[in-house]
């Protein structure tokens, strides 16, 4: 079946920084789009990054960020281990929220969520 598992949260001071991880089984990971969503108290869940499927000949693949995260997170995948990543630096408590993984090619998935409490 398919399975997202997210790993990686925790307490985190402002300024500091986590690496989430998503591990993906049961589908054809390299043929899907990677999305990373939050969801903070309260708000909607939000598209926080996204990375498209590797280019078959260059393995480039494109990425998009929220603008609140731009130039503070990175999001990046490695199809030979089925896991999607999002570095996140510079963190602020406007961060803090559920991170969820996501899988989308005409259909999607999603995981469960990792919290990130970013706190003094």
């Amino acid at each position: 079946q398919v399975q997202l598992v997210e790993s990686g949260g925790g307490l985190v001071q402002p300024g500091g920084s986590l690496r989430l991880s998503c591990a993906a089984s049961g589908f054809t990971f390299s043929f899907y789009t990677m999305n990373w969503y939050r969801q903070a108290p309260g708000k909607e869940r939000e598209l926080v990054a996204g990375i498209s499927s590797a280019e078959r000949y260059t393995n480039y693949a494109d990425s998009v960020y929220a603008e609140s995260v731009k130039g503070r997170f990175t999001i990046s995948r490695d199809d030979a281990k089925n896991t999607v990543y999002l570095e996140m630096s510079s963190l602020k408590a406007e961060d803090t929220a559920v991170y969820y993984c996501n899988a989308r090619r005409g259909v999607e998935y999603w995981g469960k969520g990792t919290l990130v409490t970013v706190s003094s």
